[in-house]
């Protein structure tokens, strides 16, 4: 068997095992190198678009919290790869170092700047300091360093193009080349451009190939020109393209209309570089019956265009670009400088605008998207959980897997229901299940159903199972942790082949499925313990949100109590309140359940208090009848589970879970002996005896 030489960095995964590094999710960013490595020091990184839009939205645009992000992703990854949107970017700096087998190959040498083409999910980085941020370009100033391969591919710039633009044109530059390639004379062409930039790059490719005779529209979404005036998007456009339209994307039939309305026909060759929902429906109306379609990246709802294009009967050439191309380079330089004037011209423009391209969009989607979740109904008041709603909410967006991770009862399904509401899946199915109800020996016809026959006590019609019953939408795998090995191995295979096999089934099922996954003990932890599988947690852990417990965001107490009161009060016609010693009592309550539990205790309160008016005193009586119910339901567990008991057993382990709670809920062992009746010497001897770990 060969062994494959290590020319592209597989020495630096670090995990999963197994993995190259542009999938792994950490590497090795060491700054020493071996033989057939080289270290460039890093000056400009150009995060792809997606990527720095996520990043922004998810920091408000705030600068420093954006550098803070950055910095911890590359800390814990060993790379600048950001997960939730499964991009990278680009980078570009000065050789500082070669291995002597790097350099033997290499056509530059150290001292050298040059521009890694390839993306930076398949390199080791460390930066240092992050200076400034160019949010016109979605480009970062920096310090650090950043790991090259003997196969990384290369180039210089030459001095007379100017980085910014170079480095975003080079994310285009593989489908440049294509669009270029395929361009011909005589043709109409429609660019959904995403900026300026992207758009007049695309239009000068094509003139390139075709001369003068062609007709170039550019489409633009309204918000993605920012603080732009049509008239300014429209006089610089004007100078490559025919005609230009500023309209909403997301509402993509009146938009075709207007197209429409002012055009002598559809087009023979549609290029879409935008990721908006609404761009895939623009691009199958306006593209001719047996026309082109060009997608820059598979971010833009590529599948979703061929299914309407296939509702619409419609038959197009539909492509996707934007792979590596040996030589485009030298295409790209050469398209570059023919339009360096105008490049520079809206580099001016840019800098002139005082909010930078798309921000205004973005802090406004922002801005709506918290007034979203307030309406949802997800109450919270303490900063901890603002943080983390604008995380679900930003997450939301992105159709990624998510694992939930939380003690019992703090609102895994509420964080569930976010996503699902505020994602594209919104009008599709969301299935929840509680694998830890599911029996072994009916998990795989529960999970993938079962043909007519499939086995004996079978329905006579066969029986959807879980992921058929979830296709287009969510798929909640509570507690999944619970699921044995070979039904674990069974579930990664769908989750990569977007396929399985009914029981007793000979024909495969294909479905599109989002998998939100929650388990009460960290699946790292059961990664580690042997009980989970490693590559089905990687396949899973996009993205992780942990939900913290209801005692480290006490602020949110008093805002839930109040929410599940008036619930309550409405359910049952009646009107109670709580005073203020209800909500210090229940402020300085350790809530060991949860949100669940102060639920609990608000709806028992609202059925026992006779009064308007809910007390501490309340409160308190209710803490401790839940207390001694928790000892008496532990008890009656054990006699029904034994033929006989043991009195010293059972006197040891009520005594070991009420010293548990008092120190859970008092925190000192002070306060625990005195909530208990005994002296505090007492309770450390007991502590010490029992080996309570609090």
């Amino acid at each position: 068997m060969t062994k494959i030489h290590d020319r592209f960095g597989l020495s630096r995964v670090i995990e999963p095992r197994g993995a190259v590094p542009v999938t792994a999710w950490q590497v090795d960013n060491n700054r020493a190198i071996s033989k057939t490595e080289c270290r460039l020091s890093l000056e400009r990184i150009h995060l792809e678009r997606d990527s720095f839009q996520q990043l922004c939205n998810e920091c408000g645009f705030d600068e420093a919290k954006i550098i803070a992000k950055i910095l911890d992703l590359v800390k814990r990854r060993g790379k600048l790869h950001n997960p939730f949107t499964d991009t990278a970017g680009q980078f570009y700096g000065t050789i500082e170092e070669m291995g002597s087998d790097f350099e033997t190959h290499a056509r530059y040498k150290v001292g050298d700047q040059v521009l890694c083409l390839t993306t930076m999910s398949a390199h080791p980085m460390f930066i240092e300091k992050i200076h400034s941020i160019d949010y016109n370009y979605g480009e970062l100033i920096v310090t650090g360093y950043g790991i090259l391969f003997m196969e990384s591919p290369l180039t210089a710039i030459p001095p007379d193009l100017d980085l910014n633009y170079t480095m975003a044109t080079f994310d285009e530059a593989a489908s440049l080349k294509s669009i270029y390639q395929a361009a011909g004379e005589g043709l109409r062409y429609l660019i959904i451009g995403k900026d300026l930039v992207s758009s007049v790059t695309y239009a000068a490719a094509i003139k390139k190939a075709a001369g003068g005779n062609c007709h170039i529209t550019v489409l633009m979404d309204e918000d993605g020109i920012g603080t732009l005036t049509h008239a300014q998007v429209k006089q610089e456009l004007s100078r490559w393209v025919n005609s230009t339209y500023i309209l909403n994307i997301a509402q993509p039939i009146l938009a075709s209309e207007v197209v429409l309305a002012s055009e002598t026909g559809l087009y023979d060759l549609t290029i879409n570089c935008e990721d908006l929902m609404g761009s895939e429906v623009l691009c199958v109306l306006l593209t001719r019956q047996g026309g082109k379609l060009y997608y820059t990246n598979l971010k833009n709802s590529y599948t979703h265009s061929l299914l309407f294009a296939e509702s619409m009967s419609k038959e197009l050439e539909t492509y996707v670009l934007g792979q590596f191309t040996i030589g485009y380079e030298s295409f790209t330089f050469e398209l570059l400088a023919s339009i360096a004037e105008d490049l520079a011209r809206i580099n001016a423009l840019y800098e002139s605008q005082a909010i930078a391209f798309r921000q205004a969009s973005k802090k406004a989607m922002a801005a709506s998207m918290d007034k979203v979740g307030r309406i949802d109904d997800f109450v919270f008041s303490s900063a901890t959980t603002k943080a983390l709603v604008d995380e679900v909410l930003n997450i939301a967006q992105y159709d990624c897997s998510v694992i939930l991770q939380g003690e019992t009862g703090v609102g895994k399904e509420k964080i569930l229901d976010l996503i699902h509401k505020n994602s594209i899946r919104k009008n599709k199915p969301c299935i929840k299940i509680n694998c830890a109800t599911i029996q072994e020996s009916l998990a795989e016809s529960e999970f993938f159903g079962y043909e007519a026959g499939a086995f004996t006590g079978a329905q006579s019609s066969g029986k959807k199972g879980y992921f058929e019953l979830a296709n287009g939408g969510l798929l909640f795998l509570d507690e999944v942790g619970t699921l044995s090995m070979n039904l674990q191995s069974k579930l990664l295979r769908v989750l990569q082949e977007s396929q399985f096999y009914r029981v007793g089934g000979t024909s495969p099922i294909t479905i599109n499925v989002r998998v939100i996954c929650a388990n009460n003990i960290p699946l790292r932890q059961l990664v580690e313990q042997g009980k989970f599988r490693e590559d089905l947690y990687y396949r899973l852990n996009i993205c992780t949100i942990t939900v913290p417990p209801l005692r480290e965001r006490r602020e949110d107490v008093a805002a839930l109590a109040a929410s599940f009161l008036d619930a309550h009060c409405k359910r049952y016609g009646v009107d109670k309140a709580l005073d203020a010693s209800a909500l210090v009592r229940l402020a300085s309550y350790d809530w060991p359940g949860n949100v669940r539990e102060l639920e609990n205790l608000i709806h028992r309160a609202v059925i026992r208090i006779r009064g308007y008016v809910i007390t501490g005193e309340d409160i308190q009586e209710i803490l401790n009848e839940n207390l001694y119910e928790d000892l008496v339901l532990d008890l009656k567990h054990s006699m029904r589970a034994s033929s006989s008991l043991n009195f010293e057993d059972i006197i040891e382990q009520q005594e070991i879970k009420l010293i548990e709670y008092a120190l859970k809920k008092l925190g000192t062992t002070r306060k625990a002996a005195e909530f208990l009746g005994m002296t505090q010497p007492k309770l450390m001897r007991k502590k010490q005896k029992y080996n309570i770990q609090i």
